[in-house]
């Protein structure tokens, strides 16, 4: 079977004349064969003569150019059609006259440009040789000739129907190529925001703070290790993102899961935030998609609420089940630290301009998250300006089964 594939292949590789030159050929000797003379396509009355060497001439005008009736379609559809008219007209009628019926269906299928002019002339060089049958006999009828035109006009449709059908599927693959594109840009993107924002955040409102301790060395020196620290996970953190985008990387790329909301609540209150944590069941294992969808909601919420309530109480609510998990974030509206009460991701930092605002990314990238795990995604403004984050997460079948 492996060199089955590797003959096709080396065949595919060929010259797109070369693998058209058997089908010539194959006409060109089946044209001799006794039996098969009465199988060829004929037009009007005149009597067939005994194949000589003119008619080894006028057959392979026939069949040769199929040759290049994909590289050169129009040349090789005016050639078939001179073949066999000269084959009507002498009388020499073979299997050969069939290549006219593949040389339409290819310059049908394969013809670029001059797609009016080509079926135009065939049609008045058609007339002709009816006229010219006509004469030769005078016994030709109308209607056998106008039934063979409709036969061929057929096939040239069927060559029609093959290009815009081949046409559309490239067209669909062109548009999947974009898509998957966009995709993975926009997923890329997605996980650079999840990854960077909130370590950055953390290092800048750190820094920020650090700049009020110099009068306390103590508390200073354990902030800017704070510093560090943060700065030591976004690296790590970054490298395994590269890991996990890049197609040659041999080992599977580490990704977080709801296991490791803790770790996360951790290090958003050495930044200064004071969070509570409530977490109840069992988290699933790290290659969860639902676990890892709910750790960057997690992610996402405690940075907006570094960026826009620092220093306002947070809560996470992480409860597991068999079937999903649901997560809720809540931050009052009582953050005296770095852009205090500004809506999350609204853009609008009011307070301190340490952290910039942020681009409408981070919540939308969630809810498509979200979406797309069959969940659901929710924001709530409270009425005393806090803000509070819900999404529910179902989770895949497979984890489900393990765990029953």
């Amino acid at each position: 079977m492996t060199d089955l594939h590797g003959a096709l292949d080396r065949w595919r590789r060929l010259d797109v004349t070369v693998r058209d030159l058997p089908l010539a050929l194959g006409f060109a000797g089946l044209a001799f064969l006794p039996f098969l003379r009465e199988y060829g396509t004929q037009v009007g009355e005149l009597p067939a003569r005994p194949l000589d060497g003119w008619a080894v001439l006028v057959i392979a005008l026939q069949c040769l150019p199929l040759a290049v009736r994909r590289r050169f379609p129009a040349v090789c559809m005016l050639l078939v059609a001179a073949g066999f008219a000269a084959a009507q007209v002498t009388g020499y009628h073979s299997f050969a006259g069939n290549a006219l019926g593949v040389a339409l269906v290819s310059t049908g299928a394969h013809l670029g440009r001059r797609r009016r002019v080509v079926p135009a002339v065939l049609t008045v060089a058609y007339v002709a040789l009816a006229v010219v049958l006509d004469r030769l006999t005078g016994a030709e009828r109308v209607d056998e000739l106008v039934t063979f035109y409709l036969a061929m006009a057929l096939a040239w449709g069927v060559g029609v129907w093959l290009r815009s059908t081949r046409a559309a599927e490239a067209e669909r693959r062109r548009r999947v190529a974009q898509d998957t594109l966009v995709a993975e840009r926009t997923r890329i993107a997605r996980e650079l925001h999840d990854v960077v924002t909130h370590h950055v955040t953390a290092m800048v409102v750190q820094a920020e703070a650090a700049k009020y301790l110099t009068a306390a060395p103590e508390r200073l020196g354990q902030t800017l290790g704070a510093v560090t620290d943060t700065g030591r996970h976004a690296i790590a953190d970054l490298r395994h993102l590269l890991d996990l985008l890049d197609p040659g990387h041999d080992g599977a790329a580490r990704t977080p899961s709801a296991g490791e909301v803790r770790d996360l609540v951790e290090q958003t209150r050495r930044a200064g935030q004071p969070v509570e944590l409530v977490e109840d069941g069992q988290p699933a294992g790290p290659a969860d998609s639902a676990g890892l969808t709910v750790y960057r909601v997690v992610q996402e919420a405690l940075t907006n609420a570094l960026k826009h309530a620092h220093g306002a109480p947070t809560a996470v609510d992480v409860r597991h089940t068999e079937r999903e998990i649901v997560v809720e974030i809540s931050t009052a509206g009582t953050g005296t630290g770095v852009g205090a009460g500004s809506r999350p991701d609204s853009g609008g930092v009011r307070g301190s301009a340490a952290v910039p605002g942020g681009s409408g990314r981070g919540l939308a990238g969630l809810r498509e998250r979200v979406v797309t795990l069959g969940g659901e995604f929710d924001t709530e403004r409270l009425d005393d300006g806090g803000f509070v984050v819900r999404a529910r997460v179902p989770r895949p079948y497979s984890t489900v089964a393990d765990r029953t």
